[in-house]
């Protein structure tokens, strides 16, 4: 193992490599060609109202792609439903059910960078999760290390295989401006103003200065009229925020509630994820590794959890071999965890210094009109990674993860770079 040397990792509990070799170095999204990204599903079409379109993008945000496609229909927002949220910087293929609308409707659309397959109709809409995975072909230009690039690559490609720390990516929390998980504690905390001043007045030295300058005086003043005026037009989620809070200043849960349910949800969803990655982290640096012991959680093919015991050790280890039981931890959330190993003491000692509990995410569920249970996630990331040489300066990356899992979590194995550097 090789502990990262990037504070902006540290922060937000990446702060392992599995692999100890060098890394490869370069840059991700040179292009958004460079980034494919397939989803991987199976639909069983027969009858209903949700048409089930196959959406090809390339460079577009899925909110504002989404956005796009309900205005050309003159439709909401909410008839549109997706199993997977996928990157900007990319060419990305994935399905969407939309309701109530009929493949000639879909036809006539002409988006630039989109296009839009009618497949079939279905009797529920599309939801997080309802998918088996995604095939990612990405490749990375400008890279460093070019003596001996065989070496590392083929060395970190084993390490991958066998398993590494199943982290969730940076981009979970935001890459330039890495906030999304402060919201969520503020809103976990029930301080709405608090997490509307630190989604719209924290300022990232990334940004250009004009920007910076209008978020700080925002989180100073807390004048929403003053920040429409001076905030860039393009930040049109801020805006939306503040346009609310401008005609309704005291009502910063409903100001919040004017984001889409999905954007809601990543608040505190990020906050689930940095306490993954902190006790993930916080369990590597015990030495303890990524193979379950007594009083560790295993999460079954079949969804259900469990807890490792002396009795049960050896068969554990033999259905691991098998692909039948992953290691897991619990991520927090409304439903109370028993304390179990050291895991789940680590886990409850985080919450407990952010002085939150099942309470807390109980009382945000109803606030923000959404479920905030805990869940079982493995901590073991493995594939099999296919390496193509380009040039000098050039290599592709092919694999396929289930979902939920982060590529970038795969290539900064390889890559060992700043995580600007996979923006």
């Amino acid at each position: 193992m090789m502990h990262t040397p990037y504070a902006s990792e540290e922060e937000l509990g990446l702060s392992w490599y599995m692999s100890d070799t060098l890394g490869i170095g370069g840059m991700l999204r040179s292009h958004p060609e460079d980034f494919h990204v397939t989803e991987i599903a199976e639909h069983h079409y027969t009858d209903g109202k949700y048409l089930i379109c196959k959406l090809e993008k390339r460079n577009w945000d899925q909110q504002r792609a989404v956005k796009e496609i309900a205005k050309r229909l003159r439709i909401s927002t909410k008839r549109i439903g997706f199993s997977g949220t996928k990157d900007k910087t990319a060419v990305t293929t994935q399905y969407i059910s939309i309701y109530g609308v009929t493949p000639e409707e879909i036809n006539t659309l002409s988006i630039r960078d989109m296009r839009l397959e009618p497949c079939g109709y279905m009797q529920r809409p599309l939801s997080l999760g309802q998918l088996q995975g995604n095939h990612f072909k990405i490749t990375v230009r400008d890279l460093t290390n070019l003596d001996n690039l065989s070496i590392p690559i083929h060395a970190i490609s084993e390490v991958v295989k066998a398993g590494i720390p199943n982290y969730f990516g940076i981009q979970r929390f935001g890459v330039k401006r890495p906030i999304t998980h402060k919201v969520g504690l503020e809103i976990l905390k029930q301080d709405y103003e608090q997490a509307v001043a630190v989604f719209v007045g924290e300022a990232s030295v990334h940004e250009p200065e004009e920007t910076q300058s209008a978020r700080r005086e925002y989180y100073e003043s807390r004048d929403p009229k003053r920040a429409l005026r001076d905030l860039p037009l393009q930040l049109s989620l801020e805006r939306s925020i503040l346009y609310h809070l401008e005609k309704h200043p005291d009502e910063h849960i409903h100001a919040l509630c004017v984001l889409q349910k999905t954007l809601r949800s990543m608040f505190v969803g990020a906050v689930q994820s940095w306490f993954f990655n902190l006790t993930l982290s916080a369990r590597l640096s015990d030495g303890r590794g990524l193979m379950p012991d007594v009083g560790d959680r295993v999460l079954l093919t079949d969804g259900r959890c469990d807890v490792v015991s002396e009795r049960t050790r050896t068969t554990v280890m033999m259905q691991m071999k098998r692909g039948r039981i992953e290691p897991a931890l619990m991520m927090p959330g409304a439903t109370q965890v028993s304390i179990e190993g050291k895991d789940d003491e680590i886990m409850q000692k985080l919450m407990e210094t952010h002085e939150i509990d099942a309470t807390s995410y109980h009382k945000a569920s109803q606030d923000l009109g959404m479920r905030f249970d805990g869940a079982a996630r493995s901590i073991l990331l493995k594939t099999d990674v296919e390496a193509q040489y380009l040039d000098e300066e050039a290599e592709t990356f092919s694999f396929s993860l289930g979902p939920g899992r982060y590529a970038t979590t795969v290539l900064r194995e390889y890559m060992k770079v700043d995580p600007l550097q996979m923006a």
